[in-house]
């Protein structure tokens, strides 16, 4: 199922610097974002950056057309959690986005779907819009499961109703993409974001954003987002260089 004609898309690229990054290297690709951010047209531009450097992305940003935002967020508001970054903190530094449920804090910090569900609703309360991440690994694909996991990543956030996932960006990231240079073919990448867009419809929100992450850079870029029910891409590592990072936005037909 694709979104109705009647209401047109706005595409989003969003860069997600993982941990990547210091005050000079920051500087210098914000500076050629900002200034090269005409070439994305339409396109909204984002980046998400390491909890350090938000202030710095708020200082620089501010003003221009690229927003910002983090790459994680505590469920809990306030309190005895070490470490923890609450979504009100985030707020602070004028976040518009935050990641919940990236692959790799899936995988490398056990968070369940449940968990990320929560994180989104913490987002919401603070006024930020959450990205929340699904997406299968290879062995689940091979064993012809990845609908099947992508559903149970979804559950808990579908859950919340439409008029929270009207208010969240949801982003398909097959985990078998990201980092190794392998890409979803725009076929592949359709049929998944198809089957999310078809769950999201039964709750009445058929026209979140889904924005799709997994190597993506300029030379695939055009062809992921000629499909239907692509609305964007969560960029990784090609979200380090400015030029890259604007060639992907400036592939939006």
């Amino acid at each position: 199922m694709s979104q109705t004609p009647s209401q047109p898309r706005k595409f989003l690229v969003m860069g997600n610097w993982k941990m990547h990054g210091s005050l000079a290297d920051n500087a210098a690709l914000l500076s050629g974002l900002v200034a090269g951010a005409q070439r994305a047209g339409d396109v909204q531009l984002a980046v998400c950056a390491p909890a350090p450097y938000l202030d710095q992305a708020c200082r620089t940003l501010t003003g221009t057309a690229i927003t910002w935002g983090a790459q994680d967020v505590s469920v809990h508001d306030r309190g005895a959690y070490t470490g923890e970054v609450s979504a009100a903190m985030l707020a602070d530094f004028a976040c518009s986005w935050v990641l919940c449920g990236h692959s790799e804090r899936r995988a490398m910090h056990g968070e369940s779907s449940a968990l990320v569900a929560a994180k989104a609703v913490a987002a919401l309360g603070a006024g930020l819009t959450p990205v929340v991440c699904v997406g299968e690994t290879l062995a689940d694909r091979d064993a012809g499961q990845a609908e099947c996991v992508i559903g149970d990543q979804l559950d808990p956030i579908l859950a919340l109703g439409a008029d929270a996932l009207s208010r969240m960006v949801l982003a398909y990231e097959p985990v078998w993409a990201i980092g190794t240079g392998r890409t979803a073919t725009p076929e592949q990448a359709q049929a998944v974001h198809g089957f999310i867009r078809a769950a999201l419809a039964k709750q009445g929100a058929a026209q979140t954003r889904i924005l799709y992450g997994g190597s993506v850079k300029a030379a695939n870029a055009a062809a992921l987002f000629a499909q239907p029910d692509i609305d964007g891409a969560l960029v990784g590592g090609a979200s380090l260089i400015a030029d890259e990072f604007l060639n992907i936005a400036a592939s939006v037909a």
